[in-house]
């Protein structure tokens, strides 16, 4: 079972390849004791208050987080420098190009894997015609690399994670107005993309004049890989089931034909399913052998172990359920610990005077400072 707590001893974790983490708060209440129910046991700290609808979060090279608000076009900087009741927030950048509107706005947000020279990110976005990504580097306007992602009310996708390869993963949405765009190899729509910085579809891609590198989704918002570059993917806002994949390049993953596991050899089943009430998951992220992601109707984060062999070892279970509301953003900092986002400041939140929040998950059986 898992034990939340929000009191182990863990300090701030030492420096890594990524660079050198935040000064970050200690967790503030008392751990849960004895029995199995404390052999796997989670500090819990809020990072960030008063936010507006985070959707995506990367890291910088010096600990810091990069993280965009969906509705507000705001890039903020959380850190790496602490404030009193957390890290410190600043507003970087507010994009003029975006339109929000459903579930399109400032979407997913990378770091460019040459950050420290180049100062450059990446952002997925809506406007009033498509969704786009987009390259912004420095002071420097935003500049469009990739256009003509299908733009609608729902399901607009918005991942976007740079790949142990080097090159520049998204997922996109098959738009809630023509779920037929994700089995049609013309169409950005219901896919993961695979493309150079220059927004060109990336060599070794299944074909090769395009950026297609999977078919078959409904709307992934989530993208993760573990330390054997196996690929995560969550996807959501099909009738019966919220998924998270596995996923490999070629495949079709079967939407509108199949929601959730089917029986078509051809098309690749869920890693794992839930009902899409009970779970409706974004981000996602893995540390060591955990995989985590984000789920916004479940207001929980969902805990999966997963073997060497990309297994699933035991149930998913369930963290937070219910204690911070509708979870969104997720992801996998440089120190181990998972980075969570609330999603309270939209249509169908109840937010409270704190929301929304970033926060921080270290558990005491590896994680942040590999303890």
């Amino acid at each position: 079972m898992l034990a939340l707590t929000a009191g182990c001893s863990f300090g701030p974790p030492g420096p890594d390849q990524a660079g050198s983490p935040p000064n970050l708060p200690r967790p503030s209440a008392a751990p849960t004791a004895g029995g199995a129910e404390s052999e796997r046991e989670v500090a819990v700290t809020v990072l960030a208050r008063t936010l507006e609808v985070p959707w995506g979060i990367a890291f910088l090279p010096d600990g810091a987080a990069v993280v965009t608000e969906r509705d507000t076009a705001r890039i903020l900087k959380l850190g790496p420098e602490s404030a009193s009741d957390g890290l410190k927030v600043t507003e970087l950048r507010r994009l003029d190009e975006v339109r929000a509107s459903g579930d399109g706005g400032l979407l997913g947000i990378a770091v460019s894997p040459g950050y420290e020279t180049d100062r450059t990110l990446f952002v997925y976005y809506s406007t009033d015609r498509d969704n786009r990504i987009g390259k912004l580097a420095a002071d420097g306007k935003l500049e469009p690399i990739l256009t003509g992602i299908p733009r609608s009310a729902e399901h607009n996708g918005g991942a976007l994670a740079f790949g142990p390869d080097g090159f520049l993963y998204a997922g996109t949405g098959d738009g809630s107005t023509n779920s037929g765009q994700a089995q049609d190899a013309k169409s950005l729509g219901g896919k993961i993309l695979r493309i150079t910085t220059a927004g060109k579809p990336a060599p070794g891609n299944p074909v090769k004049t395009s950026p297609v590198w999977s078919s078959g989704h409904r709307n992934v918002q989530g993208l993760a890989w573990d330390k054997t570059k196996r690929m995560y993917a969550t996807d959501r806002g099909q009738p019966r089931t919220a998924e998270l994949n596995v996923v490999e390049k070629g495949r079709n993953y079967g939407w509108p034909k199949t929601d959730g596991a089917g029986t078509d050899p051809k098309l690749a089943n869920p890693l794992a399913s839930w009902p899409s009430a009970e779970s409706s998951c974004s981000g996602v992220g893995v540390v060591e052998t955990m995989v985590a992601t984000a789920c916004v109707l479940g207001q929980r984060v969902q805990l999966l172990s997963v073997t060497g062999g990309g297994t699933v070892l035991g149930s998913p279970q369930a963290l937070l359920t219910g204690e911070f509301g509708r979870l969104r953003s997720l992801a996998a900092a440089p120190d181990g610990s998972f980075w969570v986002g609330t999603s309270n400041q939209e249509e169908a939140g109840r937010p409270t005077p704190e929301d929304d929040r970033i926060i921080r998950l270290v558990f005491s059986d590896g994680g942040a400072g590999r303890s």
